[in-house]
């Protein structure tokens, strides 16, 4: 009876299609062919000319294109250009409004009293240069050897990280060295002092 079963499973394994290996788009994570009804066609065309030329070449060819455009009315040829025409204005304009607030975004570095003369240092503003703050907090605590952890501001509307000790100068000259695309005019250095409870 075992050996029944055992011979057909092998059957079926035999007889089964084989699996399809399925690219998907490094940008918008579709499927290459629907590119283009999502909002990055114009990106995800030059990740797919970078990463897959094979597939780029059968897709964005002349012959391809022309192949498409055949297939269609005139009409949805007309709307089919304005449509892109309008997703690519679009896309244009979401990358112009991303670098504006990445050229507007600030880093704080500011240094606080606890009590007496125990300071931290709090850096606000990292996120929105895109990193990660656990592993900013992660590489500061290593890099100072202190205490370095993900704290919310104030207001509650973001987080900031928290290294103990008095690491302000230091830790203007680590943002410069070490995190690429954060300019060297959005860091700015606040002292700040606790007031005493009366």
């Amino acid at each position: 009876m075992a050996d029944d079963d055992t011979t057909e499973e092998s059957v079926q394994q035999r007889n089964a299609p084989p699996a399809k290996h399925v690219i998907y788009c490094g940008v918008c994570t579709l499927p290459p062919e629907y590119c283009e009804f999502g909002g990055t066609a114009s990106k995800c065309e030059e990740w797919l000319k970078k990463n897959n030329p094979e597939m780029h070449a059968r897709m964005y060819s002349e012959d391809a294109v022309n192949e498409k455009l055949s297939s269609l009315s005139v009409e949805a040829r007309a709307k089919a250009e304005k449509d892109s025409q309008k997703k690519a204005a679009k896309a244009e304009a979401a990358a112009s409004r991303e670098a504006e607030k990445l050229a507007n975004s600030m880093i704080y570095i500011k240094r606080v009293e606890r009590n007496k003369r125990k300071y931290v240092t709090v850096v606000s503003g990292l996120e929105a240069f895109g990193y990660d703050l656990k592993k900013v907090a992660k590489d500061l605590g290593k890099r100072f050897a202190t205490g370095s952890s993900v704290t919310k501001n104030a207001g509650n509307t973001g987080e900031e990280i928290t290294v103990q000790g008095d690491v302000s100068d230091d830790l203007f000259d680590w943002i410069e060295e070490n995190l690429e695309n954060v300019p060297e005019d959005n860091v700015e250095c606040i002292e700040d002092k606790k007031k005493k409870a009366g």
